[in-house]
């Protein structure tokens, strides 16, 4: 198996969307980033790609190139899993942390898991997903860490015991 870890963090600026896992947050604030700004899901790219051995989001889709102005970051996603698989991975469980000051996300708890469940070939009870505040400290970001674990595609069959 292969385990996987991603951190993101964004600062929040006025009059920028807010999308949270691939699901749009109404917020009058929004992530400063070259694509979409979504925190969870670069977070949950990064993981994948670690546990495979493959960079980081940057190195797979750089912010000085215009392709990736305002790209959804759900294509960042994708792409890793794809590698993911090439490598001979599946996903199989999730763990991921928001901390978000403002607005309150645990309305938004059942969409978010849903669609990154659905991103990932997951059911949702396989994405633990949690909310957090700064408590103050940081009130103009987003953040987002998250864990992957990842198994074989195929899993070796065992060795067939032979007759003594």
């Amino acid at each position: 198996m292969r385990i996987g870890y991603g951190e993101d963090a964004h600062r929040l600026i006025e009059g920028r969307p807010l999308r949270l896992g691939g699901v749009a947050i109404p917020s009058e604030r929004g992530p400063l980033a070259h694509s979409d700004g979504d925190a969870l899901l670069h977070a949950l790219t990064d993981a994948l790609l670690a546990a495979i051995g493959e960079g980081d989001i940057g190195t797979l889709f750089p912010d000085d190139d215009p392709e990736n102005k305002n790209r959804p970051s759900r294509d960042f996603l994708r792409a890793a899993r794809e590698r993911a698989e090439v490598a001979g991975y599946r996903v199989i469980q999730v763990s991921a942390v928001v901390i978000l000051d403002r607005p309150k996300l645990g309305p938004y708890r059942d969409p978010i898991r849903a669609s990154v469940a659905e991103l990932l070939g997951l059911s949702p009870d396989r994405v633990g997903l949690c909310f957090k505040t700064s408590e103050g400290l940081t009130p103009d970001h987003v953040q987002a860490r998250a864990v992957v674990l990842l198994l074989p595609l195929h899993q070796p069959k065992a060795p067939v015991p032979k007759n003594t």
